[in-house]
């Protein structure tokens, strides 16, 4: 089974090992690009630790700090275990992973700090997902969001995801409901909308179910928690089925 990975390129391309090893041909297809944004990095003094919801936000920090610590040995919250790594392997050294979504980070962070050691610094793209601030802030503490990156989308669907669909069989990982929404307004476009028949939608909430709900699919899974684990779990179940 071809499987296509719509998350943006660097994501996409170790999501595409992990598929490889669960028995499935990865096919690369990104319908984001990362561009981060020039200018002043963030203050951190005063924060008592870092958010992150997703790697591209630790990437980010990493390339607006390169010619300093960049807080490195502040406490790190990340939404899931990629996000984790990510920070792991920027030289963040106190790292957590809440393995779950947004409302998950937010029970973790409120769980092992106090709203009166300071603020908690999220960064983040110009575009976010969930209320990671207003949680927290019901909680009592002081959240402030660096924005330096945002997300350029694709204009039409890519090539090597329309070949997918026009040969059936295959399936779509969705990582997001943007990516959702994004990728089945660019079938649509593409009049792509009747091949999703043929074709396993494999999603990472209920959310991103939904956000496709509007095309007819072969099949939708979604994963049992909000993690790229828990997608890949999706996958191999389908194959699984497929073989037996």
């Amino acid at each position: 089974m071809k499987i296509v990975i719509t998350r943006p390129e660097e994501d996409a391309e170790r999501f595409a090992g992990d598929v490889r090893s669960a028995g499935a041909e990865p096919v690369i297809a990104p319908l984001m690009a990362v561009r981060y944004l020039d200018g002043a990095p963030p203050t951190l003094d005063g924060a008592q630790a870092l958010l992150f919801t997703s790697a591209n936000g630790v990437r980010a920090l990493a390339r607006a700090t390169k010619h300093g610590s960049g807080g490195r040995g502040l406490p790190v919250f990340a939404v899931g275990d990629a996000t984790a790594a990510a920070a792991r392997d920027a030289g963040f050294t106190n790292v957590r992973s809440a393995e779950g979504d947004v409302a998950d980070l937010a029970s973790l962070a409120a769980g092992a700090l106090d709203p009166a050691a300071g603020r908690l610094l999220h960064v983040a793209g110009t575009a976010v997902a969930g209320d990671l601030a207003v949680d927290l802030a019901a909680r009592g503490f002081e959240v402030a969001r660096a924005v330096l990156y945002e997300m350029e989308i694709a204009e039409i669907l890519p090539t090597a995801a329309a070949d997918v669909l026009q040969a059936g069989g295959g399936g779509i990982a969705l990582f997001s409901p943007r990516t959702a929404d994004l990728f089945a307004q660019l079938v649509l476009d593409a009049g792509l909308a009747g091949a999703c028949a043929g074709t396993t939608a494999f999603c990472l909430s209920d959310a991103v179910a939904g956000s496709i709900s509007g095309l007819r699919w072969g099949g939708v899974r979604v994963a049992a928690r909000p993690t790229a684990a828990a997608l890949l779990a999706s996958i191999r179940d389908e194959l699984t089925a497929a073989a037996g």
